[in-house]
């Protein structure tokens, strides 16, 4: 049977370590499924449209997972700022208004999946040292449900939340999930028809807003755009580095761009493998080392790029460099022009 052959969400739970259903132990049964809105759902659904709005607005909670947190209250900070309102964090009556004034969109959608959404080209299982990862054609999504998850900004997870482990999935079926597809897509510039069709595939609005240079403080674990007179006007979470590679503090310059980018992977530059091991040449892919997006730094080997482990954004570590999520360093490739200055503080 062909890779894109619908069957039901819940099972990739049982095939692919990337989907984290939740579950009680294995010798307690499982729990039973409630549908958003309903007590006892895993989705808060006010928190849920806050986050698609924020989203929309430039103000990244990371993954749409209806769940508060340090994230959720960094953007709503970030919102709140921009906007002139009382920076609290918390999502108030003044937050809220202002929100869906200027969003103006349901949270979720229903979607009748499309090869748009289901390419059937996948790699599973998938390989987990690097020398394996080499000889793939490509770091693929691992399954229909990983590739939706990304599409639609939120995580295998929430999908199931959102529709039951029974819903099918598959060309031709339909699933609800987050309204993040994108108003616009008539890209400007030069981008190449490969790169703007990546654009596409993540659901990366043509709308975004510009910004002139980009604030990343280490405390925060947030990434800031900033326009000419220093005013805030997007915000992304990002994971910033570690003790062994921490954050290159000081001020920098984003050079260039590539889309879909090969890696070199060179053990020696990284503190926890060993120096002994050969480099390696990985394929591009949205699960390689650096995701869809490598955005060049001044600074040697560093750069701004995406993941394969969204839901991890802000919350893990990272080799020294700035990783965001795939589609949030797509919207920040569209917010700035190569050569903007890059701001490192702690």
């Amino acid at each position: 049977m062909p890779l894109y052959r619908r069957v039901a969400i819940g099972l990739f739970a049982a095939t692919s370590a990337v989907i984290a259903v939740a579950q009680s132990s294995p010798s307690a049964p499982a729990k039973p499924w409630v549908a958003p809105g309903t007590p006892g759902s895993e989705i808060d659904g006010t928190i849920f449209h806050a986050q698609v709005l924020l989203n929309t607005m430039g103000f990244s909670t990371g993954v749409i997972d209806g769940k508060n947190g340090m994230v959720v209250k960094s953007a709503i900070r970030g919102f709140q700022k921009a906007r002139d309102l009382p920076v609290t964090g918390e999502l108030d009556g003044a937050t809220r208004q202002a929100l869906l004034r200027e969003g103006n969109r349901p949270s979720t959608v229903t979607v009748k999946l499309s090869p748009a959404d289901i390419s059937g080209d996948y790699l599973y299982p998938f390989p987990k040292k690097p020398e394996a990862q080499a000889k793939a054609e490509g770091l693929k999504y691992r399954n229909m449900l990983e590739e939706v998850a990304e599409r639609y900004h939120t995580t295998p997870r929430t999908i199931i939340a959102l529709n039951g482990p029974t819903a099918l999935i598959g060309i031709g079926q339909s699933l609800r999930l987050p309204n993040v597809v994108a108003s616009r897509t008539d890209y400007e510039g030069d981008l190449k028809p490969e790169h703007a069709a990546l654009m596409r595939k993540l659901n990366v609005d043509a709308g975004q807003p510009s910004g002139d240079h980009i604030v990343v403080d280490k405390s925060e674990g947030l990434l800031k755009v900033m326009d000419k007179d220093d005013k805030l006007v997007a915000q992304f979470p990002v994971t910033t580095g570690s003790g062994y590679d921490p954050l290159p503090i000081g001020n920098w310059k984003v050079t260039t761009y590539a889309y879909n980018p090969p890696f070199h992977y060179q053990p020696d530059l990284f503190w926890d493998v060993d120096d002994g091991k050969q480099d390696q040449k990985l394929p591009p892919g949205p699960n390689g080392p650096v995701g869809v997006a490598w955005l060049d730094l001044t600074k040697e080997h560093y750069g701004i790029h995406g993941t394969p482990e969204p839901q991890t954004i802000g919350r893990a570590e990272s080799h020294g460099c700035i990783r965001m999520t795939n589609w949030d360093v797509l919207r920040l490739s569209r917010m700035m022009k190569p050569g903007f200055k890059a701001v490192f503080q702690a």
